[in-house]
């Protein structure tokens, strides 16, 4: 069954946002080497229950979103759209991390889907 295995955190000053998540709940925070601007977020130990995310910089009607893994994105991002979502960000591969998109359900609400590369 697809999980959520990653949340985002749009902002408008992703470093002011760093320093509030670090101080009120004590996350690691780190910024990624990749192509874009962006802030790895540790909540807790991988033996504890939970999910790690990101900060990035907010653009136009970002919202906190949810990202899922799929086995297949093509097979996914299929049914969503026969479900009545639509594609928001088309299909695009990360380098070492894999494939992935961006949609809204039904209600408007955004959500990644991702397959993750495997080595």
């Amino acid at each position: 069954m697809p999980r959520v295995i990653h949340f985002e955190i749009p902002a408008d000053d992703p470093e002011r946002a760093v320093k509030f998540y670090q101080e009120v709940f004590g996350w690691e925070i780190e910024k990624w080497e990749g192509p874009f601007d962006y802030w790895l977020i540790t909540t807790g130990d991988e033996s504890e229950a939970g999910i790690n995310g990101a900060i990035m910089t907010k653009m136009m009607g970002d919202q906190m979103r949810n990202t899922i893994a799929v086995e297949s994105f093509d097979d996914f991002a299929t049914k969503i759209l026969k479900s009545g979502g639509k594609s928001v960000i088309p299909k695009m591969t990360i380098p070492g991390i894999g494939i992935m998109g961006s949609f809204e359900d039904t209600e408007g609400n955004a959500f990644l889907i991702m397959e993750p590369h495997m080595d």
